[in-house]
C-alpha cells in the first residue's frame, strides 16, 4: 500500500535541490498526488529556493498561487523574504512594489516588512525614501525595533551625520530598545568614515565598558571601514581591546588586516600577517594568499607572489583563476613575458583554462615590449579557443599597433570588433586618433574623427586635446583654434585645452594670441595653473615685454598660485637676455624656492656672457652641484676675459667631477694657451682630450695601439682645425708640438694634476 506524501518531505526536497527550475518541477508534480495539499512552510521553501537563485517570474507564479491557498495574514514571513530576494540582486523597485502589494492583498506590514523595505531602500542610497517610509511605519502605529534603529542610524552615517546616529542611539533605551553591539558599531564606523577619530574610538570604549562585545562578524565590518582608508594602525588598536575581552578572530578578520597593509604598502607586516594567522590555530584560505598576491604585485613584487603560489599548493590549497590572472597581469607589466608564459603553462597543466583577462594581461605585456605581431599571435589563439573578446582586449591590441605606426592593421581590427560581438568605445576611437596624430597625420585624424561621428562615436574632452596638440606642434594654429571653438558643441575645453593652446601659439611667437587666449581662458570660468602662467611669463618675455611678464608674475602670486622653478627661471632668464642683469640678479635673490643648477645656470650664463666673471664666479662657490653646463660658461668666460689660469683649471676642474667636456670647450683652452704661448700645456690638452676619447671617428679605426698613440693627436688637431675651434695660428704651434717628444711629456703632469 502506497504511503501518503508529507508536507515536510516536499518542504526538505523543495529546500534543498540546487537546481530551482527542477524542485519547481518537483513541487507542481506533489499537487497531483492524492490527498496532497501545499502549505505556508511548502510554499515558503519553493519561493525560497527560487528567489536565492534570481527565478524571478516564477517565483512571483508561486506567490499568486500562494495568496488563493493560504490565509494573508499568515504571509508576511513569504512578502519579506521576497522583498530580501530582490533586494539582493539590486531590483529595488520591484522590492517596493512587492512591499506597496501587501495593503493591497490585505497583508498588513508588521515591523518586519517595514525593517526590510528600509534596510534595501538604505543600502542602495534612497535615504529619503527610506525615511518616508519610516514616517508611515509610525503613522500606522507600527513601534520600531532594535533592528529599525540600527537601519536609520546606518542611513545617517551613509549620509556624514554620525552626530545625529548617536544622539539616535542614546535615545533607544528610552523607545524600549536595548543596546547592541550592531548599532554601536554601525555609529563607531561612521564616526571613522567622517575621520573623527577621536569621537570613534571614545564610543568604542563606553561600548566595552557597558560590556557590550561585538562579535567577530560585527567587528570585522568595523575594522574593514578602517582598512579600506589605510588606517590600519587604528585597526590593530581597536582589534588589541577585543581579543583582551575573550574575542577570537577568524580568518576573515586577518584576511581584511592583509587586504588594508597591501593598500598602505606595507607588504612586510602583510606577510607577517598571514604567518600570524598560522600562529593562532586559524588556516589562511585562498582568499588570504590571493589578497597577499595581490597586494605584492600590485608593487611590482612579483616573483615574491609567486613564491607564495608555491606555498598555497604545498599547504594543499587550489589557486584560482584570480590567483594566476594576478600573477601574470603582474609579470606582463613589468615586461617579463616570458616569465608570465611559464606560468600560465604551469597553470594550464594545473586545469586552469585562460580567460579574457589572461589574454587580455598577455598582449599588453607583448604590445609593451613592441611585439605586435606576438600579441596578435596571443589574440588569435584566444578566438580560436573560444574565449570571447572584450573590449579592452581590442584596445590594447588598437594602441600596440598604433604606437607601431601600424594604423591600417589597427582600423581592420577595430572593424572586427562588431564580429566578434565587442563594439569600439571612446577609448577605441581615441587611440587611433592619438596614433595618427603621433605620426603626423592630423589632418586624418580629424577626418577620421568626423567619419566616426556617423558611426555613434562621441568625440570626448581627450579627443579634442589630442588634435588641437597635433595641430600646435605642426604650428597650425588657425585650425588650432578653430578646433577649440568646435569643441564647445560636445564638450566643455579645460585647463590642458588652453595651456595645450598657449604652449602652441607661445612656440610661434604670437604673444598677442597668447594674452588674448589666457584672457579668453579666464572669461570662460577657468582658473589658470602654474603651466599657464608660466607660458605667458614665456611669451612675454620672448616678445621683450618683460614689465607685463612681471606683471603676470607679481598677478600669479596674488590669485594665490606658487611660482615653480620655471617661473623664476623663465622670467630670470627675460631679463638676462634682454640684457637687465640688475633686475634678473634682484629676482634671483628674491626666489623663495631653493636655488637649482639650473637657475644658478642662467645667471653663470649671463655674467660670463657679459665678462662680469667675479659675479659668476661668486655663484659657482654658492651653488650645491655645478653641473658640465655651468663649467662650461665659466670656461667660456674666463677665456673671453683673457684670463686663461682660470679658463684651463676650470677645463681640470670639470674633469676632475666626472664631466667630458665638448670638442669647442676644448679648442676655446687651447686656442688661449696658445694666445699666452703655452704650448706645453696646449698640447697636454690634445693628449688629455685623446685619453678621454674626445677624438673624431677615425681615430677608432686605428687598432694598433703604438700608431695610434702617435696618431690620434694629430688627427684630433687637423679636426679641430677643420671645424673652427681653433685659429690656424693655434694650430701651427700645435701641428709642432705634438710631434716635439719633450712637449708631449705634459700629458703625464695632467694626468698627475687630475689623479691628485
Amino acid at each position: 500500500m502506497r504511503r501518503n506524501l508529507l508536507t515536510k518531505h516536499v518542504a526538505a526536497v523543495v529546500k534543498y535541490q540546487k537546481d530551482p527550475l527542477r524542485a519547481l518541477e518537483m513541487f507542481n508534480s506533489a499537487k497531483n498526488e492524492d490527498g496532497f495539499k501545499h502549505n505556508l512552510i511548502t510554499y515558503k521553501c519553493m519561493i525560497e529556493n527560487l528567489g536565492y537563485h534570481g527565478e524571478f517570474e516564477a517565483m512571483e507564479r508561486v506567490f499568486t498561487e500562494m495568496r488563493s491557498d493560504i490565509d494573508s495574514y499568515l504571509l508576511e514571513g513569504a512578502y519579506v523574504f521576497t522583498m530580501k530576494s530582490y533586494g539582493r540582486k539590486g531590483k529595488v523597485q520591484e522590492a517596493v512594489n512587492v512591499f506597496e502589494r501587501m495593503d493591497f492583498y490585505n497583508c498588513e506590514p508588521g515591523v518586519h516588512s517595514y525593517n526590510a523595505i528600509m534596510n534595501i531602500l538604505v543600502e542602495y542610497g534612497y535615504f529619503d525614501q527610506a525615511h518616508k517610509v519610516y514616517m508611515r511605519m509610525k503613522d500606522k502605529g507600527v513601534v520600531p525595533d532594535v533592528y529599525t534603529f540600527t537601519i536609520r542610524i546606518k542611513a545617517f552615517c551613509r549620509t556624514r551625520r554620525s552626530l545625529a546616529a548617536l544622539r539616535l542611539l542614546k535615545n533607544m533605551p528610552a523607545s524600549g530598545c536595548e543596546f547592541n553591539a550592531v548599532t554601536y558599531c554601525t555609529v563607531v564606523g561612521g564616526f571613522y568614515e567622517e575621520n573623527n577619530q577621536s569621537d570613534a574610538y571614545q564610543l568604542f570604549d563606553e561600548m566595552l565598558m557597558r560590556s557590550i562585545f561585538p562579535d567577530v562578524v560585527t567587528f570585522n565590518k568595523l575594522i574593514h571601514i578602517l582598512c579600506k582608508k589605510g588606517n590600519v594602525q587604528e585597526s590593530e588598536r581597536l582589534f588589541n581591546k577585543v581579543l583582551k575581552r575573550g574575542i577570537s578572530p577568524n580568518v576573515f578578520t586577518f584576511n581584511v588586516f592583509i587586504q588594508g597593509l597591501c593598500k598602505s604598502k606595507q607588504l612586510t607586516q602583510a606577510a607577517r600577517m598571514l604567518d600570524s594567522a598560522s600562529k593562532q590555530n586559524l588556516t589562511p584560505d585562498v582568499v588570504t594568499f590571493n589578497t597577499l598576491i595581490w597586494g605584492l604585485c600590485k608593487n611590482s613584487k612579483v616573483m615574491e607572489a609567486e613564491s607564495y603560489l608555491q606555498m598555497m599548493v604545498n599547504k594543499g590549497l587550489e589557486p584560482d583563476d584570480f590567483t594566476y590572472n594576478t600573477i601574470i597581469d603582474g609579470y606582463c607589466k613589468l615586461g617579463m613575458v616570458e616569465s608570465a608564459s611559464k606560468i600560465l603553462k604551469d597553470a594550464v597543466f594545473m586545469g586552469f583554462k585562460p580567460d579574457k583577462f589572461t589574454y587580455t594581461s598577455l598582449i599588453y605585456g607583448y604590445c609593451q615590449d613592441g611585439d605586435v605581431d606576438r600579441a596578435m599571435a596571443v589574440f588569435r589563439d584566444c578566438l580560436r579557443k573560444g574565449v570571447k573578446p572584450i573590449t579592452i582586449m581590442y584596445n590594447t591590441l588598437i594602441k600596440g599597433l598604433a604606437k607601431q605606426g601600424l594604423i591600417l592593421q589597427a582600423l581592420e581590427l577595430m572593424e572586427e570588433m562588431s564580429k566578434n560581438g565587442c563594439y569600439p568605445d571612446t577609448w577605441s576611437y581615441n587611440l587611433l586618433i592619438d596614433g595618427l596624430c603621433k605620426m603626423g597625420c592630423v589632418l586624418d585624424a580629424d577626418r577620421f574623427m568626423n567619419d566616426s561621428l556617423g558611426k555613434g562615436f562621441i568625440p570626448d574632452i581627450y579627443t579634442f586635446n589630442t588634435l588641437i596638440d597635433g595641430y600646435c606642434k605642426q604650428s597650425k594654429m588657425s585650425i588650432a583654434i578653430e578646433m577649440v571653438d568646435k569643441m564647445w558643441d560636445h564638450v566643455t575645453p579645460d585647463a590642458i585645452t588652453y595651456n595645450t593652446l598657449l604652449n602652441g601659439l607661445c612656440k610661434n611667437m604670437k604673444s598677442e594670441d597668447v594674452i588674448g587666449t589666457f584672457q579668453e581662458m579666464k572669461n570662460n570660468g577657468f582658473v589658470p595653473d602654474v603651466i599657464s602662467y608660466n607660458t605667458l611669463i614665456e611669451s612675454l618675455c620672448k616678445a621683450s615685454k618683460l614689465d607685463k611678464a612681471m606683471e603676470a608674475f607679481q598677478e600669479m602670486e596674488k590669485t594665490g598660485v606658487n611660482p615653480d622653478e620655471i617661473s623664476y627661471g623663465t622670467l630670470i632668464s627675460g631679463f638676462c637676455e634682454n640684457g637687465d642683469l640688475e633686475r634678473a640678479y634682484e629676482l634671483f635673490r628674491q626666489c623663495n624656492l631653493s636655488h637649482t643648477t639650473p637657475i644658478f645656470n642662467i645667471m653663470i650664463k649671463a655674467f660670463s656672457e657679459k665678462m662680469k666673471m667675479d659675479d659668476a664666479r661668486k655663484l659657482f662657490d654658492e651653488m650645491p652641484e655645478p653641473d658640465n653646463f655651468t663649467f662650461r660658461c665659466m670656461i667660456d668666460g674666463f677665456c673671453r676675459i683673457g684670463d686663461v689660469d682660470h679658463g684651463y683649471k676650470f677645463l681640470l676642474d670639470e674633469i676632475d667631477h666626472g664631466f667630458i667636456p665638448s670638442v669647442a670647450t676644448f679648442g676655446q683652452v687651447i686656442n688661449c694657451l696658445c694666445v699666452k704661448h703655452r704650448v706645453r700645456e696646449a698640447v697636454g690638452v690634445v693628449y688629455l682630450m685623446v685619453q678621454k676619447e674626445v677624438v673624431p671617428e677615425t681615430v677608432n679605426t686605428i687598432f694598433e695601439a703604438d700608431k695610434k698613440v702617435i696618431a690620434a693627436p694629430k688627427i684630433v688637431v687637423e679636426d679641430l682645425l677643420r671645424k673652427s675651434h681653433i685659429t690656424y695660428y693655434a694650430y701651427e704651434l700645435l701641428y709642432d708640438g705634438v710631434r716635439d717628444k719633450k712637449l708631449s711629456k705634459k700629458k703625464l703632469s695632467i694626468n698627475k694634476t687630475l689623479n691628485q
